[in-house]
C-alpha cells in the first residue's frame, strides 16, 4: 500500500518544527534542498538534492513521489520559496495559496505595486538594476532610504541610505544580493516594529503571533530578538490598526488559503507595511516563541491547511476581534527570543558562566558560531553568533531570563588578529559598528586620556555613575565586564597593564569592545 507524504523544502532548523509536525499527523516526510549536509536531512523518509530555486526541478521530483507514493500537500516555513510552493501544489491540485499570488508576496515590486493599486499604506519606492544606477532620478532623491534586494530574507543587503554618497556602493551590493539583480530603494519608515504571523482560510485572518521586534545598529537593520506578545493588547488602538492593514495587505496580494507573515510597523503616518510573505515567519517565531507563549502548535497547524484540512485548535481557540473577518489566537504566557553577537576576530573558546538555577526559564540555546570560527560585527541577521529563547508567564521575567543567559555567555578571541585591533582601535564615536557602550561624547573624550599604562585597575571616577545603568550588545554592563575579566584572567584590583605597544588604554578597549576588548588585549600584552 502507497504510504501518505507530505514534501517540505527546505532541510535546515527552520524547517524542522515542520517536519516533526508532520510526522505527527502521521505522514512521511520528503525534503528537497540544494545542500545534502543540511541539518535536517538524516529527518527525512526520501531526500533528494535540488536547488530550491528550481521550480521545475521540484514540480518533477513531486510528480514522481506522487507517482510512487501518495503525496498529499507541499510546504515550507523560513524559508525564501512559498512562490515555488504553491507553483508545484497548484500543478498537483493540492491546496495552497495561487501560484500569482504567492509571487506577489515574494517580489518586493510585485509586492509594492499591488499595495499601492489597492492603497494600502507602505512606503513609497522605486525599482533599480545596474542599468537603472546611471539614472538622473537618483540624483535627486531626500533621505534617508532604504535599498534591498527584491526577494532576499535575513535583511541580507538591507540598508538604510542616509544621503547621496552611500547610494550608489550599497544599490549595487543590494542588486548582487538579488536572485533577479534587481533592488528596490523605498522610503525610510520610522517607527516600533512588529512581525505578525496568521493563518488564512475561509475569508478570514487569524493572527496568530504578534511580536516586538526589537531592531538595533543603523545604519543597518539588526535584529536583536522579539517578545512575543507585543506590549500592545489585542483591543487596542494600536494593535487593532495594525492588524487591519495586515488584512489589506494580505488581500491586495491575493492570498486566500494558507499562511502569511507580515513586517509592519507603527508610524507617525500610521500602520505601514514593510512586506508580506506567503509563509511561516523564520527567526525562531513561527515554530519556538509561538508555541511557547500559546501553547498552540502553529506548525502543525498551518500543515493542516496546506492538507486542506481544517485547523479544529485554531478554531477552538480564536477569539474574535472588533474588525470584521479577523480574529486572534490569544497568548497565555510570554516568550522571548536574544540574539547575541561579536566583535570581529576569529573565537578561541565559548564560555558559559550561567548557573542551573538562572537557566530554568531557558527553553532553547542556539549557538551558530563555535571555537575556531570567523565572527563579525553582524551586517544582516544572518552574522549573528546564536540565539537563546525563554519563557515564562510574567513578561518582565521572561525578558530578563534570555537576556540574563547572554551575559554568561562569553566568546574569547583568538591572539594576534588585525581585524580585532583594528576594531578596538577605532575612534569611541564610531558610527558603525558602534562602541560596545553607549557613553555621552564627553566621557569618550575623558577616556582617551587616560594613560596606557595602568598601574591598577581602580575604576576612573567619571565612569563610576555608568557602571550598572548601561549595558553593551550582550546585555552586559561596566561592571558585569570587569567582574568577569578579573574572573577569567585571576587578576585583581592591583594588577599593572601595559597597553602602549596598541596605543589604546584599557578603558578604550572595554568601553568600544566589551568584555570582549579587554579580554584580548590582556591575552596580547
Amino acid at each position: 500500500m502507497k504510504e501518505n507524504y507530505i514534501l517540505i523544502l527546505g532541510a535546515g532548523l527552520m524547517q524542522k518544527p515542520a517536519i516533526q509536525s508532520g510526522k505527527e499527523l502521521g505522514y512521511k516526510i520528503a525534503l528537497v534542498d540544494g545542500n545534502p549536509n543540511a541539518l535536517c536531512v538524516p529527518m527525512a523518509d526520501i531526500f533528494s538534492p535540488i536547488d530550491l530555486k528550481d521550480k521545475e526541478a521540484i514540480l518533477a521530483f513531486a510528480q514522481k513521489l506522487n507517482q510512487d507514493h501518495n503525496l498529499k500537500a507541499v510546504f515550507t516555513a523560513g524559508t525564501d520559496f512559498s512562490s515555488v510552493v504553491s507553483y508545484v501544489a497548484g500543478n498537483l491540485g493540492f491546496a495552497a495559496h495561487t501560484y500569482e499570488a504567492a509571487c506577489n508576496a515574494s517580489n518586493k515590486i510585485q509586492m509594492r505595486q499591488c499595495f499601492e493599486k489597492a492603497q494600502v499604506p507602505s512606503p513609497k519606492f522605486i525599482e533599480i538594476d545596474h542599468n537603472f544606477l546611471e539614472n538622473p532620478v537618483l540624483q535627486n532623491l531626500d533621505f534617508p532610504l532604504v535599498v534591498k534586494p527584491v526577494d532576499n530574507m535575513g535583511a541580507r543587503g538591507c540598508r538604510m541610505i542616509r544621503s547621496q554618497d552611500e547610494l550608489l556602493e550599497n544599490a549595487k551590493i543590494a542588486i548582487e544580493y538579488s536572485r533577479t539583480k534587481k533592488a528596490i530603494l523605498e522610503e525610510y519608515m520610522e517607527g516600533m516594529e512588529f512581525s505578525i504571523d496568521a493563518l488564512v482560510f475561509d475569508g478570514t485572518l487569524t493572527i496568530t503571533g504578534f511580536a516586538d521586534r526589537h531592531i538595533y545598529y543603523p545604519p543597518y537593520f539588526i535584529e536583536m530578538g522579539h517578545t512575543m506578545p507585543s506590549g500592545y493588547s489585542p483591543t487596542s488602538s494600536e494593535w487593532l490598526s495594525l492588524a487591519k492593514t495586515f488584512y489589506e495587505g494580505v488581500k491586495a496580494l491575493g492570498l486566500t488559503h494558507g499562511v502569511a507573515k507580515a513586517d509592519i510597523k507603527l508610524t507617525p503616518k500610521g500602520s505601514m507595511i514593510g512586506e508580506i510573505a506567503a509563509r511561516l515567519s523564520g527567526g525562531y517565531m513561527s515554530g519556538w516563541t509561538f508555541p511557547y507563549s500559546s501553547k498552540i502548535n502553529l506548525t502543525k497547524q498551518a500543515l493542516l491547511l496546506a492538507l486542506n484540512e481544517t485547523p479544529k485548535e485554531v478554531l477552538e481557540n480564536r477569539e474574535k476581534t472588533s474588525i470584521e473577518n479577523i480574529y486572534n489566537l490569544p497568548s497565555k504566557e510570554v516568550s522571548a527570543e536574544r540574539a547575541w553577537i561579536s566583535i570581529p576576530g576569529t573565537i578561541a573558546e565559548v564560555l558559559d558562566f550561567s548557573e542551573a538555577a538562572e537557566n530554568q526559564n531557558i527553553k532553547d540555546v542556539f549557538p551558530r558560531t563555535k571555537a575556531k570560527d570567523k565572527v563579525s560585527f553582524p551586517l544582516n541577521n544572518v552574522e549573528k553568533c546564536g540565539n537563546v529563547i525563554s519563557n515564562h508567564k510574567d513578561y518582565k521575567i521572561a525578558t530578563e531570563s534570555a537576556e540574563r543567559k547572554i551575559s554568561k555567555l562569553i566568546l574569547k578571541l583568538e591572539k594576534n588578529n588585525s581585524e580585532t585591533l583594528s576594531f578596538l582601535q577605532e575612534s569611541l564615536d564610531t558610527d558603525f559598528p558602534p562602541s560596545a557602550f553607549s557613553l555621552p561624547k564627553e566621557v569618550y573624550k575623558k577616556i582617551d586620556e587616560l594613560p596606557f599604562i595602568l598601574e591598577n585597575l581602580e575604576i576612573p571616577e567619571f565612569l563610576k555613575p555608568y557602571l550598572e545603568n548601561v549595558k553593551d550588545y550582550n546585555h552586559r554592563t561596566i561592571q558585569e565586564s570587569l567582574d568577569f575579566f578579573e574572573k577569567i584572567t585571576k587578576t585583581n584590583i592591583n594588577t599593572k597593564l601595559d597597553f602602549s605597544d596598541f596605543k589604546i588604554n584599557f578603558w578604550h578597549s572595554l568601553i568600544r569592545g566589551g568584555l570582549q576588548g579587554i579580554l584580548y588585549l590582556y591575552e596580547n600584552k
